[in-house]
């Protein structure tokens, strides 16, 4: 199974940005987290982060080529902004999770709003980094089913 794992903008200051929302946890200790978890389980997973949504837009779009099975992905604020984002997600027809280290439900009115949450699989959100996890079970899960 080969799993796509995107982040959109600010996930690269994990650990220096807003603490009290995103815990302690940096950028490059959530990346070996994923990796090591997907090497228990002989899952291939790719990383990819960008502060712009075009950017993102061009990785979706390629691991329609790259025959990606599942996609993890925090759209960061473009959750909230990106119909883009939205269309590449359902051009690809590749399972994906919406993911957020926060409760994004409980906080601002405007966060409330998630574009991607219509073609994705589910949705997790509050469970700290520990929700990239539980997405890459799903993912598992549904690539098995088929």
């Amino acid at each position: 199974m080969k799993i796509l794992v995107i982040n959109g903008p600010n996930l690269n200051m994990l650990g220096i940005r807003e603490p009290e929302h995103y815990g302690n946890e940096t950028y490059a200790m959530l990346l070996d987290k994923i990796q090591k978890y997907c090497d228990q389980k002989e899952i291939n997973v790719s990383f990819f982060q960008s502060n712009h949504e075009g950017a993102l837009v061009d990785e979706i779009q390629k691991a329609y080529f790259d025959k990606v099975d599942g996609i993890v992905i925090n759209p960061g604020a473009y959750t909230h902004t990106s119909v883009a984002i939205l269309d590449a997600v359902k051009s690809v027809m590749i399972p994906t999770v919406e993911v957020h280290i926060s409760k994004v439900n409980e906080r601002e009115d405007f966060r409330k709003i998630s574009y991607i949450r219509q073609a994705a699989v589910c949705c997790i959100e509050g469970k700290g980094t520990d929700g990239y996890l539980e997405a890459i079970d799903i993912l598992s899960e549904k690539n098995n089913e088929n």
